[in-house]
């Protein structure tokens, strides 16, 4: 059936579209005192991040933390930013994946299928990224929080955000949530390509692989938060996968902030200790919880948890990055893609 042609006055209408939006943390604009600010401000404002009162956290953290922590983290973002970019490196790798699966999804749907990404926190904004889609036609958008694992303080942010911009939509797309993929065949296959290829590259094989989580108050664990169970079954599913016992692999907790305590065994501690009480000389560390490489793999990781397993005795420290924009990577994320698709294109 055709397609009556619309009245002369009529609003334009551009071809109707479906549209993958891809979202990850995000990022300062630059590493000075004010963007870092900005940036830390918007991030440890969030309720879901940060949850105590707003009359007890906002004076701490406006009059006290804000004015310290932009100095320290700029250094940080500093030692590691992309000057030939201008740009952290977590903004140059999720450019690169979204391209690629751009790439993938033409060769799949053609015109049908839009690709954008969006950071939760800084630019470019969820708002925007979704005001774009809208305005090339996208009736529909599959939001991806690219998160392996479910958090309050990382998906479900995430998607707060999403639905908040959707509130100021005239015609509001259709909506899907891709779920956590932390179980996912193909992404576990990914990792485990990723430890086999690094371990066959190491001078001296590792030990021992600490798989390294991102950190969250063990409180929100007693909450209900689920993220602890789903590391717990990633590092299980990444040893079966490898075909090695569990004396060869273990289970740890980064990126601590704050007084209260968070789930354990810390990262940093962990490391350290195997060096000094078990001996361990080569350890290798992954990050399976960041789909890309960020201020928490390239500075925390790389530096500051290398030189705790150093001073403690150890001598070969092996960091696997992130999958990045790697083509198993690439591959996993768009076969989800095309997964949450179905009905849709």
């Amino acid at each position: 059936m055709t397609q009556s042609p619309l009245p002369a006055n009529h609003p334009a209408v551009p071809p109707r579209k479906v549209g993958v939006l891809l979202a990850n943390l995000g990022t300062p604009d630059a590493t000075d005192y004010w963007s870092m600010r900005r940036y830390l401000n918007e991030f440890l404002s969030d309720k879901r991040v940060i949850d105590y009162p707003s009359w007890k956290w906002q004076p701490l953290l406006q009059l006290i933390i804000l004015t310290k922590r932009p100095f320290s983290s700029g250094a940080a973002y500093k030692s590691i930013w992309n000057t030939e970019r201008d740009e952290s490196p977590l903004m140059t790798i999720t450019r690169d994946q979204t391209a690629a699966i751009a790439a993938r999804m033409k060769d799949t749907y053609g015109d049908q299928v839009e690709v954008e990404f969006c950071m939760r926190y800084g630019n470019p904004s969820t708002e925007s990224k979704v005001q774009a889609l809208v305005e090339k036609g996208c009736h529909k958008i599959l939001f991806f929080p690219l998160y392996p694992h479910y958090a309050g303080a990382t998906s479900a942010t995430a998607n707060d955000q999403f639905f908040r911009a959707l509130m100021k939509q005239t015609w509001q797309p259709t909506a899907r949530v891709v779920d956590p993929y932390f179980d996912n065949p193909l992404y576990i296959e990914a990792l485990a390509q990723s430890v086999e290829k690094a371990y066959a590259e190491a001078a001296n094989t590792p030990e021992l692989l600490i798989v390294s989580y991102h950190g969250m108050p063990k409180r929100y664990l007693m909450q209900g938060d689920p993220y602890h169970c789903q590391c717990q079954k990633n590092t299980r599913l990444l040893r079966e996968r490898l075909g090695w016992d569990e004396s060869r692999i273990r289970t740890t907790f980064q990126s601590v902030f704050g007084p209260e305590e968070w789930l354990k065994p810390y990262t940093v501690e962990e490391v350290a200790r195997v060096a000094k009480e078990e001996g361990k000389k080569r350890i290798a560390v992954i990050a399976p919880a960041f789909s890309a490489d960020c201020i928490e793999t390239l500075e925390e990781i790389n530096e500051e948890i290398a030189e705790s397993f150093e001073h403690a005795g150890g001598e070969a420290f092996t960091y696997i990055p992130c999958l990045n924009d790697s083509p198993a990577h690439v591959d996993a994320l768009s076969q989800i893609i095309q997964d949450n698709l179905a009905g849709w294109v």
